[in-house]
């Protein structure tokens, strides 16, 4: 029995360790913001809270599996592993091919940064983007994750994945939310629900732009307008109905976007 619990105990330390070298290989590639093209070894240590050894350790395992670059410098960047993660999990969503041009199309025409972001826990991350070519514009990267309950986009995202949460319940009702300067003050943007074959959330697209730009009401009901018929263009191509869009475009076409709401 003793060496039985022995055997136990060891299995479980060692399955405990291997868990927590995980979390810190994962807390080192985590420590790289999206404005970090490269980290010195001091400060993954201070952004880790981990020791420089441990680091050092952890850093070559990285650099062999192609998640870490050792720059010429002595630095260190993100390597290419990822990079390919990121591609398999965009086609995972199944979604590329329909979304884009439909991106593409919204950016080109409104002359804004059109994206679709998916819920990650607490955060939205940015699937797909197409920026416009102007000069001054919203621009955010593939990728690149935002706090939840801040923006737009956020707001559709709680309100059909959160579903018995009251507070989306106008939201869930019109099937659009707007966001006046919420997660940067310089910035403003609307966003609507994707729905796939059975009716679930297939992510909230979404226009963003200089705060100066979405300055009044008609702007928000010509983004809002293009942006219910792009969601239910791309909901009946992805096989969901899109009818429950019709209410809120009929709605949107008579009575606009209103200040306040």
């Amino acid at each position: 029995m003793q060496e039985a619990g022995a055997s136990e105990s060891s299995a479980a330390s060692e399955a405990s360790s291997g868990v927590a070298v995980l979390d810190r290989a994962f807390a080192i590639l985590n420590a790289f913001g999206p404005g970090d093209s490269r980290l010195s070894l001091a400060e993954l240590s201070r952004r880790t809270d981990l020791y420089k050894s441990t680091i050092l350790r952890l850093l070559g395992a990285l650099e062999h599996g192609g998640f870490i670059r050792k720059l010429n410098d002595g630095q260190y960047a993100i390597g290419p592993q990822p990079l390919r993660l990121a591609a398999l999990y965009q086609r995972s969503f199944d979604v590329g091919p329909v979304i884009e041009p439909i991106l593409q199309q919204l950016s080109r025409d409104l002359g804004e940064t059109a994206s679709l972001y998916v819920r990650q826990g607490d955060q939205r991350l940015v699937l797909f983007r197409v920026e416009p070519a102007r000069a001054v514009r919203v621009s955010i990267h593939v990728g690149e994750a935002f706090p939840i309950d801040k923006g737009a986009s956020g707001k559709v995202l709680l309100a059909f994945t959160d579903t018995d949460d009251a507070r989306w319940d106008t939201v869930r009702a019109q099937l659009w939310a707007v966001s006046h300067g919420e997660r940067d003050p310089e910035t403003a943007s609307v966003s609507v629900p994707v729905f796939g074959a059975t009716g679930e959330l297939v992510g909230a697209l979404a226009l963003s732009g200089p705060k100066a730009r979405f300055d009044m009401a008609s702007t928000f009901t010509t983004a809002l307008t293009a942006l219910l018929a792009a969601a239910k263009r791309a909901t009946l191509t992805l096989g969901g109905q899109g009818t429950r869009f019709d209410a809120s475009i009929e709605a949107m076409n008579r009575d606009g976007f209103r200040v306040g709401e």
